[in-house]
């Protein structure tokens, strides 16, 4: 199993090689922190990234598109940090 998480992490890191510039351009970079084994990609959103009123859309429809696009496998991606601010709306 380590050797298929292996390779997975190394697709997922090739396809996001492609999305990071854009990111860093901003302020902000990420972190992939674990594949589960249900193939699910734990990122860390770093930077402008982890505070940013943006950072749902940029994790939906930039990182977890470029990374689903890019590696099949994967079924997910996930931001341990993301803040959602309409949970905060009494």
């Amino acid at each position: 199993m380590e050797n298929v998480l292996g390779s997975l992490r190394e697709k997922v890191d090739e396809a996001l090689k492609n999305i990071r510039p854009y990111l860093e351009t901003d302020g902000g970079d990420l972190k992939v922190l674990e594949i589960t084994d249900d193939n699910i990609v734990k990122i860390e959103l770093l930077g402008a990234c982890g505070s940013c009123p943006m950072s749902t859309m940029t994790l939906k429809a930039g990182v977890e598109q470029t990374i689903l696009n890019a590696v099949p496998e994967i079924k997910g991606v996930e931001a341990i940090n993301l803040t959602e601010p309409d949970l905060n709306n009494s």
